[in-house]
């Protein structure tokens, strides 16, 4: 099984590019979708973040306001790594196992989608990494279409390596500048090599 990581910049279409792959059934876990599952209700992560960064990080139904803490943490780089300290390791256990199930499956592909991808030093372990990008002009539009304000990207945008760096690193780029049809067509010619 050929294991691909996809990365890149906040807002520059990896979860599009996940979808598309999807669409062509091949298997995609997000480490978003997995950073949601752990901490939910019952999971330890959810009580060590609590015990972490104080009880108003949970609304009334004992779920995370992710809101508050993103607050906390984009501000902070200290908290910042302290969260990091408590998700990432079980985040990583989590697409690892799901890695491993496909291996085990015969399938042909496994991707994983890890904005942090080498911010974690993760690269290592995939056959392959592609970095999703666009022009920052592309990018300053999404994250306000997204509702973010000027500060609230920044500060998201400072805790990832410069995607230019990412572009570095990667073996593969897609560019998600045009429509979905161009976006589907180069993964096309990525997955057919």
């Amino acid at each position: 099984m050929k294991s691909i990581a996809i990365t890149g910049g906040i807002a520059m279409g990896k979860s599009a590019v996940a979808a598309a792959l999807r669409v062509a059934s091949i298997p995609v876990v997000d480490s978003d979708d997995l950073a949601r599952e752990v901490v939910q209700p019952g999971q330890l992560a959810l009580a060590e973040i609590a015990a972490a960064f104080g009880g108003e990080v949970l609304n009334d139904t004992g779920e995370l306001r992710r809101d508050e803490l993103a607050r906390n943490v984009f501000s902070n780089p200290d908290a910042r790594r302290k969260l990091e300290g408590i998700t990432h390791p079980r985040i990583q256990a989590l697409w690892q196992a799901q890695l491993n199930a496909w291996r085990n499956d015969g399938a042909k592909f496994g991707v994983v989608v890890i904005p942090l991808l080498f911010e974690i030093g993760a690269a290592a372990e995939f056959d392959r990494v592609i970095c999703v990008a666009c022009t920052a002009a592309t990018q300053a539009e999404r994250l306000r279409a997204r509702g973010w304000s000027a500060t609230e990207s920044q500060q998201r945008l400072a805790a990832q390596l410069p995607v230019e760096q990412k572009l570095a690193r990667a073996h593969h780029v897609v560019w998600t500048e045009g429509d979905l049809a161009t976006t589907r067509a180069q993964l096309t010619r990525l997955f057919a090599d």
